[in-house]
């Protein structure tokens, strides 16, 4: 696809998206604030399907206000875990749901908890002939970082700022070609082109460098190739963390979807309530992560 059409295929993802928001405010704070990129424009340059679109927001006021608006849609739907919005005094902006770390519709289903792994779903929820009597767009699955809209829009809540500055929290440069609404404009760096084209793996540093390492799985069962010097420049940066810090732990995870790893940092962490002066070392950690993996 080339960028003129990109960009016809992103205005209209928006549009849709905008037509089943009923708050004019809100309407006004996505159209002039949001910021897609990552996958789903190398999946719509290569002519693959879109798993998800990754929108993030320009201003943290923007943000809360889009957030908080999910959050009452999710409360409002009666489910029974319910969701609380916070912002942080350092700016973070989270989601806390009640008893657990995660909520989804499928949650409903079920007495206990489900289990989500990093998957990519075979089909979206509006292809499931039972989705097409729901609300489009509605929130489906709810973390701290991120609010799951069905329809494929994930709404990041994590990170938000200027283009230059979400991608501060980005690994690879595949996936750094940006599309904004407020003025169209589709930025397609050469870099990430040519990683594009051939399928290439190439670090340019993050916050997040044990999330890197994790996430070479997903492209390399795409398809990709990464080379040695590139898990070389990931492991630099991870020896400079302190992973047996429980917080550090949790925020070099932030990017991995997965409910195992939640379950693996909650036993670490009440480890320590039960023995204040507990400390994991690696033998503890190895025994956590075999018993839950």
């Amino acid at each position: 696809m080339n960028s003129k059409n990109l960009k016809k295929a992103l205005n209209a993802k928006l549009n849709d998206w905008l037509k089943s928001v009923d708050d004019s405010e809100i309407k006004k704070e996505i159209k002039e604030n949001v910021i897609i990129t990552g996958g789903a424009i190398v999946s719509l340059l290569t002519g693959e399907k879109v798993n998800d679109y990754d929108v993030y927001f320009r201003t943290k006021e923007s943000l809360v206000r889009v957030a908080a608006y999910y959050v009452k849609k999710w409360n409002d739907g009666k489910h029974k875990r319910s969701a609380v919005l916070r912002v942080s005094e350092s700016g973070q902006v989270k989601c806390f749901i009640s008893s657990e770390g995660v909520a989804a519709e499928e949650d409903e289903k079920e007495d206990g908890p489900i289990l989500f792994e990093e998957v990519e779903p075979e089909e979206s929820e509006e292809d499931t002939p039972e989705d097409e009597k729901k609300d489009k767009y509605r929130p489906v699955f709810l973390t701290s970082n991120a609010i799951t809209l069905s329809d494929k829009v994930q709404v990041v809540t994590r990170f938000y700022g200027e283009v230059d500055e979400i991608h501060k929290n980005y690994d690879f440069v595949h996936c750094t070609c940006a599309w904004s609404s407020w003025d169209n404009n589709l930025s397609l760096p050469q870099k990430a082109l040519e990683c594009i084209i051939n399928k290439e793996l190439y670090y340019i540093g993050s916050k997040y460098p044990l999330c890197s390492i994790i996430r070479t799985r997903k492209y390399i069962n795409r398809g990709y190739t990464i080379n040695a010097g590139q898990y070389l420049k990931m492991c630099l940066q991870l020896n400079e963390l302190n992973l047996h810090d429980i917080e550090t732990l949790k925020d070099q995870l932030v990017g991995v979807d997965s409910t195992y790893f939640t379950m693996a940092l909650d036993s670490i962490e009440a480890a320590k309530k039960d023995n204040p002066n507990f400390e994991p070392d690696n033998s503890y950690l190895f025994e956590v992560i075999n018993r839950i993996f």
